[in-house]
């Protein structure tokens, strides 16, 4: 039995004991630059934050500039979108279908930090609280009961029950309005592009050709090995067909075999002695199913 693996439930798959794979790739030559393993009871956007840490961490050792932040919508989150601001990188990630910037119909007026309704009634901020459900910060708006009374449309809007208007919105609405900008712009439909037509081949060349469909050892750290390996292997096929021959000879040919099996045993040794490993440069993200 292992600890650390976890049921993961998706819709159209049997449940059983998995993990949760996190990978990003050069949009540029296809390549892996961070893979890692986590449990698979998590959700996708709670892995974002160390994602970009360990990435941005090593694209600034290899003296790389990282932009973009292409994901999907498991990604999503206002928690995501300002961590990302902080850091300089712009989010092209689709938000939550269920997100709004408020109730349908309503204005809302930035300056004064207050929504009106299609009445013409202001109503104002109150407080921030925490969402006991989802854990996340958010804000709330109510009126008062006297702003409610005699409006033509008092029953449709509020009820039968309620007294007063209330509702919440997210407390990282404008982080969110920034990204939605972006992601409907002709760069974020070229970036969706291309994170479809990058991500998805890679995992599916991992799960079908790399042995990355089944983990069969025992406990994160070694589920972790066994993903660096599988990606390991991915970019040593890049690299062999990126890489061109110039050997004009078969003794020339075998040199450079020999040369390039040097290479990967001290790779490799290198890797199996450090926790961390480091390739090349990445701005997609996505995530194996």
């Amino acid at each position: 039995m292992d600890p650390d693996a976890r049921i993961s439930v998706k819709p159209g798959k049997a449940r059983k004991l998995n993990y949760l794979s996190q990978l990003t790739v050069d949009t540029a030559h296809h390549v892996i630059t961070d893979i890692g393993a986590y449990h698979a009871d998590g959700k996708d956007n709670q892995q974002l934050a160390d994602i970009v840490q360990r990435v941005q961490r090593r694209l600034w050792q290899q003296g790389l500039v990282w932009e973009n932040c292409v994901a999907d919508t498991g990604y999503s989150s206002g928690e995501n979108y300002a961590m990302l601001e902080s850091k300089n990188l712009k989010s092209f990630i689709p938000p939550h279908g269920t997100y709004k910037g408020g109730p349908d119909n309503f204005t809302y007026n930035d300056k004064e930090d207050h929504y009106l309704c299609p009445q013409g009634k202001v109503i104002p901020f109150t407080k921030v609280f925490l969402d006991y459900r989802t854990k996340t910060k958010k804000k709330e708006y109510r009126a008062r009961k006297h702003v409610c009374t005699g409006c033509p449309v008092r029953e449709q809007c509020l009820g039968v029950s309620a007294q007063e208007k209330k509702f919440s919105v997210t407390y990282y609405r404008e982080e969110y309005e920034r990204n939605n900008i972006r992601v409907n712009s002709p760069q974020g439909r070229y970036m969706k592009g291309k994170r479809q037509s990058t991500v998805e081949p890679v995992f599916g060349t991992l799960t079908q050709f790399m042995g990355l469909r089944k983990i069969n050892t025992v406990g994160l750290g070694q589920a972790n090995k066994v993903m660096h390996l599988s990606a390991i292997a991915y970019n040593l096929k890049k690299y062999l067909k990126f890489v061109e021959k110039r050997a004009k000879s078969g003794a020339g040919a075998l040199a450079m075999t020999f040369a390039r099996m040097i290479a990967l045993s001290t790779f490799i040794e290198g890797f199996l002695s450090t926790p961390k490993i480091k390739i090349v440069t990445s701005w997609k993200l996505k995530k194996p199913h």
